[in-house]
């Protein structure tokens, strides 16, 4: 048994190295087919006043006069190191400028997971127990119309709201300037990008556990719960939502990505220094090695998170099925 463990261990981690490889060498090699020219990162408008020689001479120390494949090769003979070359748009070495960014888009996306997990179950399970009532159609509705506004249009509209009509909160950045210790100030310019984080991810996985709980309202075993004469928010609590719960977090596993797809798409539109803005400004102005490291970093998330889902999945049958057996002798019990 211990040496089977240890073959999945060295499997899994195989096919995660793999899976980094093959992202890498895609996302290097698109890179750098893109149109445009990333001396344009590198030396901003004093590339007009170079002429041909002098441009070609500035590929060569930046080596990219070579052939993608001995880019890529020497690349990533350097990443296996630990170096990641230098941003070409910051003259420093990408690692330095990720580890300023980074906190903050893992203090949004960070905040905005843990409050869709949590709402999202309380809504769910509240919908549940009043299921087909009028405050049950009225969230469905409100919900799925929230769910259906783009996050970048929902973005501008608060922001229009917010913070042009009425002045009350701030419309960009992650603090005021000379602020930045301040927890209080950072909270409030967390409130509008954390609000369109949640609101557009909030009803899509509330409305999952809102079907897989009444899904388990009409088992077997709750039926004879109820017959017992326990009220239908005990058996919510104390059957239903235990025996959702596994399939809830292999949802949640697989919502990560998407979570942190549309935090970075917040961060553009707040202009909020966070990763998100990182990668928009690295893939606009060709900043290749940092374009490089913020790819293989999301992609590792990515993949973890997938690997992690598909984890829970292969136990949710076993699990379920040892939930409901007890939920039937808690219920034969009562």
């Amino acid at each position: 048994m211990k040496n089977l463990g240890i073959i999945r261990i060295l499997y899994h981690a195989g096919k995660f190295l793999l899976s980094i490889l093959v992202l890498s060498v895609f996302v290097f090699t698109i890179s750098r087919l893109a149109p445009g020219d990333p001396l344009y990162a590198y030396y901003g408008e004093r590339l007009e006043k170079m002429n041909m020689e002098e441009q070609e001479q500035a590929r060569a120390r930046l080596g990219l006069d070579e052939p993608i494949p001995v880019q890529y090769a020497r690349w990533l003979r350097g990443a296996l190191h630990g170096d990641f070359g230098i941003s070409y748009q910051y003259k420093t070495d990408v690692k330095e400028v990720i580890a300023v960014r980074i906190g903050n888009t893992l203090l949004l996306g960070g905040l905005g997971f843990v409050l869709i997990f949590v709402l999202a179950l309380l809504l769910g399970l509240f919908c549940a127990w009043r299921e087909e009532q009028a405050v049950d159609r009225l969230i469905c509705k409100i919900g799925t119309i929230t769910s259906c506004i783009p996050e970048f249009w929902l973005s501008l509209l608060l922001l229009l709201v917010f913070a042009v009509w009425l002045g009350w909160l701030p419309g960009s950045g992650a603090y005021s300037v000379g602020k930045e210790r301040s927890l209080s100030d950072r909270a409030v310019h967390l409130i509008l990008p954390l609000a369109v984080v949640v609101l557009g991810h909030l009803w899509y996985y509330a409305f999952q556990v809102r079907n897989r709980l009444l899904e388990e309202v009409r088992a077997d075993y709750v039926l004879l719960a109820r017959m017992k004469g326990l009220s239908g928010k005990q058996v919510l609590r104390r059957h239903c939502l235990r025996s959702a719960m596994p399939s809830y977090l292999s949802i949640m596993a697989i919502a990560f990505p998407h979570i942190l797809g549309g935090t970075y798409v917040v961060e553009t539109v707040f202009s909020y220094p966070g990763i998100g803005t990182l990668a928009y400004e690295s893939a606009r102005y060709k900043d290749y090695n940092l374009l490089m490291v913020i790819s293989l970093l999301t992609g590792s998330m990515v993949i973890l998170c997938s690997m992690l889902a598909q984890g829970i999945n292969g136990r949710i049958d076993p699990r379920t099925r040892r939930t409901v057996t007890a939920g039937r002798g808690e219920a034969n019990s009562l």
